[in-house]
C-alpha cells in the first residue's frame, strides 16, 4: 500500500499522530504537497463524508477523522503555500442570531476543509451584517448559515437579504442547513442552496463555488 493510501486509511481511523508522521514521510520522500492533500488527506475525508451521508459512521467518527486531518494539515499547510497551491475557495460559516449551537456548524467547517476550502468560522449568534462583513473581508465564495431551532431559523432570511443588498451579492452564494431547515424553506427565503447534512454541505459548496 502506498504512503498516500496509508494516510487516507489512518485518517479514517482517526489516528492523528500516524497521519502526521505519514504526511512528513510522504513529503520527505518527494511526493508533491498537492498530491499528499488530494490523494491522502482529502481522499480519506471524502470516504468519511460518504459514509456519514449513508449513516455508516456518526458524528464522533467524523470528529476524530477531522482531528486527524487537521494534524496532517499542520505539516502540509506551509508546503502547500510554498508550492502555490490555492484552496478551491473561501467559505464563511456561522450560526444565526439568537442561536448558540455549534456542533453542526463545526462539522460543516471540518467537511468544507476536507473538501479543499479555506474556512473562516464566523462563530455563533451572528447577526446578518457580521456574515456580510466577514465574507467581504475574506473574499468568500460561499456563506454557510446554520440554525438548530425553529425559532432562530427565521433569522436566515435576514442574512440572505443582507447579502443580496451588499457589494458581495454577485460573488458570494448563501447556503443554509440545520435540523429544522428544509429545501422548501430555502426556496422560500431565496437562499442559493440547502444541505441536509455536513457531507452534503461540502458537495453543495463545491458546486456553488466552482
Amino acid at each position: 500500500m502506498s504512503v498516500l493510501q496509508d494516510i487516507a486509511e489512518n485518517l479514517m481511523k482517526g489516528k492523528a499522530n500516524d497521519v502526521k508522521e505519514l504526511v512528513e514521510q510522504a513529503l520527505n520522500g518527494g511526493t508533491a504537497p498537492a498530491e499528499v492533500l488530494n490523494e491522502g488527506l482529502l481522499a480519506g475525508m471524502s470516504v468519511i463524508g460518504e459514509r456519514f451521508k449513508k449513516n455508516e459512521v456518526y458524528v464522533p467518527e467524523v470528529l476524530i477523522a477531522a482531528r486527524a486531518m487537521k494534524a496532517g494539515m499542520e505539516i502540509l499547510q506551509p508546503q502547500l503555500a510554498a508550492a502555490g497551491v490555492e484552496p478551491i475557495g473561501v467559505a464563511v460559516v456561522g450560526t444565526v442570531k439568537g442561536d448558540l449551537h455549534d456542533i453542526g456548524k463545526n462539522l460543516v467547517c471540518m467537511m468544507l476543509e476536507g473538501a479543499g476550502f479555506k474556512v473562516v468560522d464566523a462563530g455563533i449568534d451572528c447577526d446578518p451584517q457580521k456574515f456580510v462583513d466577514v465574507a467581504q473581508e475574506n473574499n468568500a465564495a460561499v456563506i454557510g448559515v446554520s440554525a438548530l431551532l425553529t425559532t432562530t431559523m427565521t433569522n436566515m432570511k435576514a442574512v440572505v437579504d443582507a447579502v443580496k443588498a451588499s457589494a458581495i451579492a454577485d460573488s458570494a452564494k448563501v447556503m443554509i442547513g440545520g435540523a429544522p431547515v428544509t429545501q422548501a424553506f430555502c426556496d422560500e427565503i431565496g437562499a442559493d442552496g440547502y444541505a441536509p447534512d455536513a457531507a452534503s454541505a461540502a458537495d453543495l459548496a463545491k458546486s456553488l463555488a466552482l
